[in-house]
């Protein structure tokens, strides 16, 4: 191809608008969670709900990206018919579109159900609306705790995928490669990968903006896209639900109280070092074995 073409090429890839696509979940506020004390079961009755927190950053940043490089953000969610409250939620905050997965044939679903669930329905999504280039989602949920449904949709996807991600770096659509930085343990990780792909975001790694008037109005107005398990293409309905969930919940409890109280250490006036040699004082008298393995370890150093 000749350096001209080429170089046109580049630049009709580049043009190209962005298509985003967002996992989000309604969950119960932690802050009022409570357990049953005979059925030892989440009591979600009268209990306020939210978009899942770590969401929130995987939204704003899908909303940086689409910015940046024109395009869409389409917000998924997959939950009972009250989870609409959510996605138009996040249309306030500047979304395009929400697409809600809602069928009785999801109740009781685990993270292996809903993973396959929400991949079938971004599949649809990309027929109708174009192959996602980036799927967001947050680190985990604050209700289950896994970090499981990304990485789940990612395999379901054959996707190449980035978890743990700090921070955004460089984007180039017409070589169809991002550039991200991931927290590991021991350190940071500078990766680079082919789009499309699909990445979760930790929390702190930006703040979620304030929609504008504009954005909130016509989140208002906004028909929120209903889906049932048919809708989304899902042939296979032994993959959904208890049906498809392998998982066994045992026992839900909340953690017994600490009956700890709080040590006062050091005394008003005391100089960073001595409030120091206090603190490490009253740890090793707290852990004895472990001055005797800080001395021994010093002693053969």
């Amino acid at each position: 191809m000749p350096e001209t073409d080429k170089a046109a090429t580049t630049r009709d890839l580049e043009a190209q608008d962005m298509h985003i696509v967002v996992c989000i979940k309604q969950v119960p506020d932690s802050a009022q969670i409570r357990v049953h004390p005979v059925t030892n079961t989440i009591m979600r009755q009268g209990v306020p709900t939210i978009i899942n927190p770590y969401d929130l950053f995987s939204l704003e940043e899908a909303l940086r990206m689409r910015d940046a490089h024109g395009g869409e953000v389409t917000v998924l969610t997959m939950g009972p018919p009250m989870a609409a409250d959510s996605l138009r939620k996040a249309l306030t905050y500047g979304a395009d579109r929400g697409v809600l997965l809602t069928d009785r044939y999801f109740a009781g679903s685990d993270t292996l159900a809903t993973s396959f669930a929400l991949s079938a329905a971004i599949e649809k999504i990309g027929e109708l609306y174009g192959t996602p280039d980036v799927i967001f989602a947050g680190k985990q949920t604050i209700d289950g705790d896994t970090a499981q449904v990304g990485p789940g949709i990612a395999k379901r996807l054959n996707l190449l995928q980035l978890t743990y991600v700090a921070k955004i770096g460089a984007i180039d659509p017409g070589a169809r490669e991002i550039t991200v930085e991931r927290r590991a343990e021991g350190g940071t990780q500078v990766l680079k990968t082919r789009l499309p792909c699909l990445i979760t975001m930790l929390e702190g790694s930006n703040e979620i903006r304030r929609g504008s008037m504009n954005d909130a109005l016509r989140a208002a107005r906004a028909e929120i896209l209903t889906w049932s398990a048919a809708d989304a293409g899902i042939i296979d309905l032994t993959k959904c639900g208890l049906r498809g969930s392998p998982t066994v919940v045992k026992r839900v409890f909340a953690p017994t109280a600490r009956q700890d109280k709080a040590v006062l250490i050091g005394e008003a006036g005391d100089s960073p070092r001595d409030l120091a040699d206090a603190l490490i004082a009253e740890i090793f008298a707290r852990q004895p074995v472990l001055e005797t393995a800080l001395i021994a370890e010093n002693s053969l150093a």
